[in-house]
């Protein structure tokens, strides 16, 4: 046996999360082994546009805020994104530019709903907190400061519309308020959702019962990946170990090349096809 003994007395060994690690298996064990464990990595699918448009809307969003107060400005933020876009994954410049422009007028229309005075707690902040066997750590959109609260803000470029539901139920944003919790040492229970291309939030006052229920469910998530890795340690098939989950999600998993199981499931998905509708 390759796993660590625990003696008594002895803490128990906290495993290590991050949101994205957690979904990874809940989604797909084996997705989650080729993605964390295996070495080295099957190779990946094309990136994905929608991603590009994601990234790059995040990374002007987060320069904005390093500018000078002056200078927080909708052109601001437009020339930024220009600066951090890249035409990955679209099918061509044209539909690039397109899409560039699209994402830019989100931009024109977001970024006067923010006070350029009204400087974050962090922007891209990294947070941690750790529970009775989880070390769990992530990256935070936004932090604002509300009062005498901290609330968490995650942008989201998606195809349709957060909603309440959606904010009250993330696994991660409930991680995020444990670890601004811990990191920053302030209050914070709301959690919001931005979407720019509706223009819409989505919110969620968390309880210490619904935090409390998100960390039961991701500690079962962290019990059943070291069951599955010991398991695989100790010998077993690794397919029994790591099973695959196929679905529809089969035609845009970025492992689809290396699982004949996700091939056969359904048809690849074109790198542009999961771009907002709205």
């Amino acid at each position: 046996m390759t796993g660590q003994l625990e003696m008594p007395g002895m803490p128990r060994r906290l495993f290590p999360a991050t949101p994205s690690k957690l979904a990874s298996f809940s989604d797909c064990p084996r997705r989650y082994r080729f993605a964390y464990l295996e070495r080295p990595t099957p190779p990946k699918g094309p990136p994905w546009a929608h991603n590009t448009v994601g990234s790059a809307v995040h990374a002007a969003l987060r320069s904005w805020w390093e500018l000078p107060v002056p200078e927080r400005t909708p052109r601001a933020a437009r020339q930024l994104l220009y600066g951090h876009w890249s035409a990955t994954g679209f099918a061509d410049d044209e539909q690039s530019a397109a899409w560039r422009a699209r994402a830019a007028g989100w931009l024109d229309d977001y970024v006067p709903t923010m006070d350029p005075t009204d400087e974050p707690v962090g922007t891209e902040r990294q947070v941690a907190a750790t529970t009775e066997r989880l070390a769990v750590s992530g990256r935070v959109d936004r932090i604002d400061a509300r009062g005498d609260e901290l609330v968490v803000v995650d942008y989201k470029t998606g195809r349709h519309p957060s909603t309440d539901d959606e904010a009250r139920g993330s696994p991660a944003l409930a991680l995020y308020v444990l670890g601004v919790r811990r990191t920053l040492r302030r209050a914070c229970t709301r959690v919001e959702l931005h979407h720019l291309p509706s223009g819409t939030v989505a919110a969620f006052e968390h309880t210490e019962k619904s935090l409390a229920n998100h960390v039961r469910r991701a500690e079962d998530v962290a019990a059943d990946i070291t069951a599955a890795t010991q398991a695989r340690d100790d010998g077993a098939d690794v397919d029994e170990a790591f099973p695959p989950v196929p679905g529809q999600q089969c035609g845009w998993c970025d492992f689809r090349r290396s699982c004949p199981t996700g091939q056969a499931a359904t048809p690849a998905r074109e790198p542009w096809s999961f771009l907002p509708v709205t």
